[in-house]
């Protein structure tokens, strides 16, 4: 009688089917420790190459002081009648060809921060109060003297000439746009969401020198935009006086007459107020502290780059030294 056995072919597995992991497929620890101890010499060697490079760059940057205000935005009275007007005689004026205006304009605050942050507006205050060798030639601050000392490979002191060496179409002293590149890196304007306060800030080699600039684009700006109201009102003034000579409708003229009103009280409103836009909440100081460069950081990161650098080439030079 003959018997058959019938295996499951699922009792038995081969070893191809199941391969088994060698330990040369992990990575050990132990390992790596050990590479990273023998050539501990060579991580100790390039770290202290990369501090020593760290801590002599840090001490050749020279310390940059920060001045700020702070401003709150002026209020507009002037602009409480015209709104009045508009939505009280907006349509009768429109027959006469004026448009009184109302809501929707450009808010003057962001237009004045606008213009502060402009190449035009940076351009003449840069020439106004001459300060191009200031931002473009000063190397260093001598404290003891208060003094700025300029770099004599780009500008001449005592004669007053810019004797730096550029290729065309650049020109030994620097231009408008060159200096406004400089200069925006300088200045920055920001203003807070809910609050609305806006900070002013310079930062300069010289504290002196960042406490002025900050308080000369405080005052300029007041100006600039004052002086545009007031030829704007000028000139609407001028523009609805001929149009009550061509009308001859009573209610047209007296809307007209006091949309002059409203320019004169724009112009009066305006000379006087010296803080037009801006009133100064917290006015510009001569910093004592820094703001940078941050030696200390520089330091600590320059030595951990020269550590992971060391252990990486470590490391690299032992596993491709094994696939050899």
């Amino acid at each position: 009688m003959n018997t058959q056995i019938t295996q499951n072919p699922n009792t038995y597995k081969t070893d191809a089917q199941f391969p088994q992991t060698t330990s040369g497929d992990e990575i050990d620890l132990r390992e790596l420790f050990a590479v990273i101890w023998q050539g501990k010499w060579l991580i100790l060697a390039i770290t202290a190459v990369f501090t020593i490079g760290a801590v002599i760059f840090a001490i050749q940057q020279p310390n940059i002081y920060k001045s700020e205000a702070l401003l709150a935005p002026a209020s507009e009275e002037q602009s409480a009648g015209l709104s009045a007007l508009a939505s009280q005689f907006g349509g009768l004026a429109s027959l006469a060809g004026v448009n009184i205006g109302g809501k929707g304009g450009v808010d003057k605050t962001q237009m004045a921060i606008e213009i502060m942050k402009s190449r035009q507006f940076t351009s003449d205050f840069i020439q106004k109060h001459n300060v191009l060798a200031d931002l473009m030639a000063a190397e260093k601050w001598d404290m003891a003297q208060d003094k700025l000392i300029y770099d004599p490979e780009i500008y001449n002191e005592k004669t007053g000439i810019w004797v730096r060496e550029v290729k065309a179409p650049f020109k030994p002293e620097p231009s408008m746009q060159e200096a406004f590149k400089t200069f925006s890196k300088s200045v920055v304007v920001n203003t807070a969401k809910e609050t609305g306060i806006v900070t002013v800030s310079v930062e300069h080699l010289s504290p002196t020198v960042a406490q002025q600039w900050v308080t000369w684009l405080i005052q300029d700006i007041n100006k600039t935009m004052k002086e545009r109201d007031v030829a704007e009102a000028n000139r609407s003034s001028e523009f609805l006086s001929k149009q009550i000579a061509l009308t001859n409708v009573a209610d047209i003229k007296t809307i007209l007459y006091k949309l002059i009103e409203e320019q004169a009280k724009t112009i009066m409103f305006a000379e006087v107020r010296d803080e037009y836009v801006f009133k100064t909440i917290d006015p510009a100081f001569v910093p004592e502290e820094k703001a940078k460069p941050k030696r200390a950081i520089i330091c600590v990161l320059g030595t951990l780059f020269g550590a992971m650098l060391g252990i990486m080439l470590v490391l690299g030079r032992h596993f491709f030294s094994q696939k050899d």
